[in-house]
C-alpha cells in the first residue's frame, strides 16, 4: 500500500505535466470516466453493497448510509456531472486584467491551478468522482482520502479513473486515492507542507475540526450547515410551503438542508398551521419556541441548543420573530455562514437580507438545497467553503484555481 508520502511525491510530480495537457485530452479522460460509470454499473454498485452491509453491520446512521448509496439516480447525477465539467470552459492560463503602465510594461493576471490538493472526505463515494473532475480539468493533481465507510466503492472508482488517466498518458498521480482506512494516514498527509498547497476537508464537524487542529497546510472548510429559512409577512404561502418541503425534506441529510424556520410573527396563526401539519405527514419532527408553542401547545420545546444544531434528519426547529431585523440578529448568532433564505415579496426586505445575512449562499424566495456547485451552474464542486480564503461558497474549477501575475516588456528595467 502506498504511504501519505508515496502519494504525495507522485502528485506533485504530476501537477508538473498538468500544466502542458491540454483543454481537450483532459476532456477526453472526463468523457471515459462518464462512459464506464455507466457500463460499469452494476459492478460498482455491488462494491458498494458491501459498504452499506458494512455500515449497517456497524450502526451508521440513515443520513450516513443514504451520503454512502451509489443509486442509479446517484450514478446518473456523477455521468452528468462530468459532462457538464466538460462543457465549462478551462480556466487555466486565462489572461485577465491587463494594463499598461507608464513605462510601457504590461501587467496582468494569469489563472494558473492551486497545484496538489488534499481531499478529505466522509461517506458519499460520488464525490470521489466530482472532486477528481474538477481538479483534473482545471489542472490540480490530487490526492483522495475517503472514509473506511467508502472503501469498496472509492477502490472501484479508482480503477476506472487509472485507467483513464494511463489511456491519455497522464501519470496516475494525478488522481491519486488513498485505499486504506488508517486515519493515521490522514494525519501524515495533512502535514506535508512541502508537497501540498491547500487541503479540503469534507464531512462531518468532527473530521473538519480534526484536520483544522492537525494541518501544516492551508484549508478550505466547512464546519457545519445550520441554515435558516425567513418566511417574511409579505411571503407567499403556497411559495413558502413547497420551498420549506424542499428544504427540509428533499434530502434531509445535506449540509444545505433546512434546520431551523423563522416565521413573521404577523403571520404565523395563518401560515404555521398548514405548514405544521403538511411537515409532520412528511415525517419531519417539530421543536417549537415559546411562542410557537402556544399555537401548537404539544410540539417540543426547542431549548437552547437546537439552534445551534445542525441535525441532518427528519427533524426542524421553528421560531416567531418579530420583524426581519430579529431574523437577521438569530442566523448572526446561530448561523454556520451556509446557506440561508428569505421568502418574501417586500423587495426593500430582499435586498436587506441579501446585504446583511452573512453565508456563502444568501437566496431570495428559493430552497436552500440550491446551495450546490452542479444548481449554481458550476457543474460540480469540491465542496462549500465558509473559511473566505481563497474561497467562499461553492467551490467549482474557477476557485481551484489562483492567479500569478504577469507582465510583458520590451526592455524596461527599474530607474
Amino acid at each position: 500500500m502506498k504511504t501519505a508520502l508515496d502519494l504525495a511525491k507522485a502528485a506533485k510530480e504530476a501537477s508538473i505535466s498538468l500544466r502542458t495537457i491540454s483543454t481537450k485530452t483532459k476532456n477526453e479522460v472526463l468523457q471515459f470516466v462518464a462512459f464506464e460509470l455507466d457500463r460499469q454499473r452494476e459492478t460498482l454498485q455491488a462494491e458498494n453493497q458491501k459498504d452499506i452491509q458494512i455500515a449497517k453491520e456497524n450502526g451508521l446512521s440513515s443520513a450516513m448510509i443514504d451520503r454512502l448509496t451509489l443509486s442509479d439516480k446517484v450514478i446518473d447525477s456523477m455521468i452528468k456531472g462530468l459532462h457538464e465539467v466538460i462543457a465549462l470552459p478551462d480556466p487555466v492560463g486565462k489572461i485577465t486584467d491587463m494594463t499598461v503602465r507608464p513605462n510601457g510594461l504590461w501587467v496582468g493576471k494569469m489563472q494558473i491551478p492551486l497545484g496538489v490538493i488534499g481531499f478529505i472526505y466522509e461517506s458519499r463515494p460520488n464525490v470521489t468522482i466530482d472532486a477528481a473532475a474538477l481538479c483534473l480539468k482545471s489542472g490540480n493533481a490530487i490526492i483522495l482520502k475517503g472514509g473506511k465507510e467508502a472503501i469498496y466503492s472509492n477502490t472501484a472508482l479508482s480503477k476506472i479513473m487509472d485507467t483513464a488517466l494511463a489511456q491519455a498518458n497522464i501519470p496516475t498521480g494525478a488522481i491519486g486515492v488513498a485505499l486504506t482506512t488508517d486515519r493515521q494516514f490522514t494525519k501524515e498527509l495533512i502535514g506535508l507542507e512541502n508537497w501540498i498547497d491547500v487541503v479540503i476537508p469534507r464531512g462531518g464537524e468532527g473530521l473538519v475540526r480534526f484536520v483544522a487542529e492537525n494541518a501544516k497546510i492551508p484549508i478550505l472548510k466547512h464546519y457545519d450547515g445550520i441554515c435558516h429559512a425567513f418566511i417574511d409577512a409579505s411571503a407567499d404561502f403556497s411559495m413558502a410551503e413547497e420551498i420549506v418541503l424542499n428544504a427540509k425534506i428533499q434530502r434531509p441529510s445535506t449540509c444545505n438542508a433546512l434546520e431551523t424556520l423563522l416565521v413573521h410573527k404577523e403571520i404565523a396563526a395563518m401560515f404555521l398551521p398548514n405548514m405544521v401539519d403538511r411537515l409532520q405527514k412528511e415525517g419531519v419532527m417539530l421543536k417549537g419556541d415559546d411562542k410557537t408553542r402556544v399555537l401548537f401547545p404539544n410540539m417540543i420545546p426547542a431549548t437552547e441548543e437546537d439552534w445551534k444544531t445542525e441535525y441532518l434528519d427528519l427533524v426542524l426547529s421553528i421560531k416567531i420573530v418579530s420583524d426581519i431585523n430579529e431574523a437577521i440578529n438569530h442566523i448572526d448568532q446561530y448561523g454556520s455562514n451556509h446557506t440561508e433564505t428569505i421568502v418574501t415579496n417586500d423587495y426593500t426586505h430582499a435586498r436587506q437580507f441579501l446585504s446583511q445575512v452573512d453565508a456563502s449562499l444568501v437566496l431570495t424566495n428559493a430552497s436552500t438545497r440550491l446551495n450546490d456547485g452542479g444548481e449554481l451552474g458550476l457543474g460540480a464542486e469540491i465542496g462549500i467553503s465558509t473559511s473566505k480564503l481563497h474561497a467562499y461558497g461553492a467551490m467549482g474549477l474557477k476557485e481551484l484555481t489562483t492567479t500569478k501575475f504577469i507582465a510583458m516588456g520590451t526592455g524596461q528595467i527599474r530607474e
